[in-house]
């Protein structure tokens, strides 16, 4: 009885520890095992196959479906691969450019790549070597500025201003609240309320300097550099993925920082402007503690800087504190009347 007759299958073989490829043919694995241990002088024993790519053990019955010129890792007993980008990357880091020089050699890595994953990978690393967030005025990096408003000199200027602008908009609910009260009276204390939440917004001005890496207070939610770090879904202590991202660093990253959410951990929509709205029913906007309601609203007592990916948009199940709700005139808590 015949054998099945197998011809050379031709694949491009490395070693784990070194940079150049080389192509060999072999009917099976066993035979591309003894080429390459011979040809890298590696032990035979022990010896093992895995994808470049990413790290994928070569088995004879994977071997055969192989297309050809696949690239191969040849590795000793105790030695691992954790894919090609992996080490790509590391050896990029490793050779001692800077600059331009370097980001270069990152172009001509993701220029050859196929793996869409991989070019991800990619991309988002070349997006920080390229990036500029040591500059901060337009002068500096006009092309950070593509799209701004020509008033915004700087980075921080506009990047406070976007905060703000979360905060306008979040104000702008409480008043579209207001008008759906349908009480003549409970609807104007509604609107009182409202107007002292925006004097207490203005005094803190919009709360800008949760964006701003200029600011020197212990609000600022980024680094002197401005790194932001996602603070992790609303149930959470932190960000189990470790989001992070410098929107001043490049126009790419600043777009992409839109889509990033200041969240209520009480829910705003479901649980703070209704319990405002509630409480002012049949009661003066003075017995309520509009501060209460103000740090719930726009305050890192309540809000989470969060990647959307941690954006949980179910319901958060947590309420306001009756206690905190209520103030007498004199400025002493009372409960919150049945």
């Amino acid at each position: 009885m015949f054998g099945v007759f197998r011809k050379n299958k031709p694949v491009k073989i490395r070693s784990c520890s070194g940079n150049r490829k080389f192509g060999v043919a072999a009917k099976n694995v066993n035979e591309l095992l003894h080429k390459g241990c011979s040809f890298f002088q590696l032990p035979l024993s022990g010896a093992f196959l895995c994808l470049y790519a990413d790290g994928t053990r070569v088995t004879e019955e994977y071997f055969q479906t192989l297309p050809d010129n696949t690239e191969l890792v040849l590795l000793s007993r105790d030695q691992t691969w954790s894919g090609g980008v992996v080490y790509d990357i590391g050896q990029l880091l490793n050779t001692g450019l800077h600059g331009d020089e370097l980001s270069q050699a990152a172009k001509r890595l993701l220029s050859d790549e196929q793996s869409p994953k991989r070019r991800k990978i990619l991309t988002d690393l070349l997006l920080n070597l390229e990036e500029r967030s040591e500059l901060e005025s337009r002068k500096e990096d006009e092309g950070w500025f593509k799209g701004i408003d020509a008033r915004f000199k700087t980075k921080s200027s506009y990047m406070k201003f976007n905060c703000e602008g979360r905060m306008r908009g979040c104000m702008r609910e409480v008043l579209d609240a207001t008008r759906t009260v349908a009480s003549e009276n409970a609807r104007a204390e509604c609107l009182k309320a409202s107007e002292r939440l925006v004097e207490m917004l203005k005094s803190a001005r919009y709360n800008g300097c949760y964006f701003d890496r200029m600011e020197n207070g212990p609000d600022r939610l980024c680094t002197r550099e401005g790194w932001f770090t996602c603070q992790g879904s609303f149930d959470r202590d932190k960000c189990l993925s470790l989001h992070s991202i410098n929107p001043y660093g490049s126009r790419e990253s600043r777009v992409v920082f839109s889509t990033w959410n200041l969240d209520h951990r009480i829910e705003k929509k479901r649980a703070v402007i209704p319990t405002l709205m509630d409480a002012l029913q049949n009661r003066e906007s003075t017995d309520i503690n509009l501060t209460y309601f103000y740090r719930l609203l726009f305050t890192r007592e309540n809000l989470k800087l969060v990647h959307i990916v941690c954006h949980k948009k179910g319901a958060h199940n947590l309420t306001c504190d009756d206690e905190q709700v209520f103030i007498k005139k004199d400025g002493g808590k009372r409960r919150r009347r049945q």
